[in-house]
């Protein structure tokens, strides 16, 4: 048997792990790189296996790092079938279209103010190429098993990190593989804890937080005081956020907050048509998370949910105070940077950052304390104040992830560390030597291992 890592190797993004068994090839996740231009680069690279020699994709969640190259690959020849939960096929449906929207929109932009180095700017995929994407799902039910040849099975976990997110089992001719995905933290506002292993021939886990200890903070006290000072000074509060899960975090701490009458009256604005849209798979699918429909109709009251685009620019130039949420998390797209465009050189904003910034985005240079940031092709002083909400990352920290392997029944053979940056991982692998006598690895981007 061979693992082809083809992605989420020495980088957080373009999860991509093939395994080849006889003339069986399965692809567990199929992610789209992103941050620095090296790796956004990858993404227009042909695979090392031809596409339409694979047979399976399954994926552990929605996320665009984890489903966002399906497109390509289905467009270069793949013609298998896509197994994730439901959940997942519904995430993923969105943020593909989304994906291939915001690429539509940019390439056009570019091409028409000319500030794109390629010509024409071209999207990595378009809006009818997901079309061919979305017949391939086949959606499983976690903890079922799923045969796919005689000697091939595979069930998914519960992993927390966002809706629908599942860790996998794949059992081949006897050995079992054990694929973590993302895993949330065991404290998560709105997911339940993960679900740990009980058996593993060989583990690929995850090593996003591989060497962090998440800060034991109240995110609630937090946002409150950022919200407050933001106010009192007429300034805006701006959220770049996830669509999936993370907006509706904050939405459900934001109701907390105004529910016991700790922040002012004022507009709190969801802009993010993506993240809109998220709200009905939350209310569909109450399983797989913790708040009721109650819940989640209480919570929508208390903000303003923007879709079109022209209510969208009404409220980037209203000067009133308010708090924003808007995609993307990472600032690399989506309607925050119409928001920055406009705030980022004002005293009075705050940028409020909740979650994990890849190298290379501008959250990231951001969060480094850049004095400049780039956004469509021109550079503005970076004047507001940049802060960051540490304890709300849906990826479990070092201590998580240690314990996320503390269930296993026997020594697996070898544990895998993916989808974290090289130092994260590196401590990681030494953190599971000294903790459990596991031999661990942290294999490059399209190394191949033989097992």
């Amino acid at each position: 048997m061979k693992i082809h890592f083809l992605g989420g190797a020495g980088t957080v993004t373009g999860s991509k792990t093939l395994i080849e068994h006889n003339n069986l090839r399965i692809l567990i996740d199929c992610g789209m790189f992103q941050g620095i231009k090296s790796l956004r680069e990858l993404n227009r690279e042909p695979l090392s296996i031809l596409p339409e020699t694979i047979d399976f994709v399954i994926l552990t969640h929605g996320h665009l790092d984890h489903c966002g190259w399906l497109p390509k690959l289905v467009n270069e020849g793949f013609n298998g079938k896509i197994f994730c939960t439901r959940p997942t096929k519904e995430i993923s449906r969105l943020i593909l279209y989304d994906s291939a929207k915001i690429q539509e929109e940019e390439a056009k932009k570019a091409n028409e103010e000319h500030f794109s180095k390629h010509d024409p700017a071209e999207p990595l995929y378009t809006e009818s190429e997901v079309d061919a994407v979305i017949p391939k799902f086949r959606v499983v039910d976690k903890d079922l098993d799923v045969k796919l040849d005689d000697d091939v099975s595979f069930k998914f976990f519960y992993a927390s990190h966002i809706l629908g997110a599942c860790s996998i089992e794949l059992t081949i001719d006897g050995k079992v593989l054990v694929f973590s995905g993302d895993i949330g933290q065991d404290d998560d506002v709105l997911m339940f804890p993960p679900q740990k292993p009980k058996k593993a021939d060989y583990v690929f886990l995850e090593s996003t937080y591989g060497n962090r200890l998440h800060p034991q903070t109240d995110a609630l006290f937090e946002l409150e005081t950022i919200i407050n000072n933001t106010f009192n000074k007429g300034g805006t509060v701006v959220i770049p956020s996830f669509a999936v899960e993370r907006v509706q975090t904050m939405m459900y701490l934001i109701w907390q907050l105004k529910k016991e009458e700790r922040i002012p009256s004022m507009p709190y604005i969801i802009d993010t048509p993506m993240g809109i849209s998220v709200l009905d798979v939350f209310q569909d699918n109450h399983a797989w998370h913790k708040l009721s429909i109650e819940d989640c109709d209480e919570m929508c009251k208390v903000f303003t949910l923007i879709s079109d685009y022209k209510d969208s620019m009404n409220a980037v130039y209203d000067k009133k105070p308010k708090v924003v949420i808007a995609a993307s998390g990472m600032i690399t797209g989506g309607r925050v940077l119409s928001y920055l465009e406009r705030l980022i050189d004002k005293p009075e904003t705050t940028v409020t950052l909740v979650g994990y910034q890849a190298e290379g985005t501008r959250g990231r240079k951001l969060l480094e304390g850049a004095q400049e940031i780039k956004i469509y092709g021109n550079y503005y002083p970076v004047v507001a104040n940049i802060l960051l909400i540490e304890s709300l990352s849906a990826h479990g920290d070092q201590k998580d992830l240690l314990n996320w392997l503390s269930e296993l029944e026997t020594k697996p053979k070898k544990v895998f560390l993916v989808h974290g940056e090289n130092e994260a991982a590196d401590e990681l692998r030494l953190k599971i030597q000294e903790q459990y006598g596991f031999d661990a690895q942290v294999p490059f981007l399209g190394q191949v291992i033989e097992i």
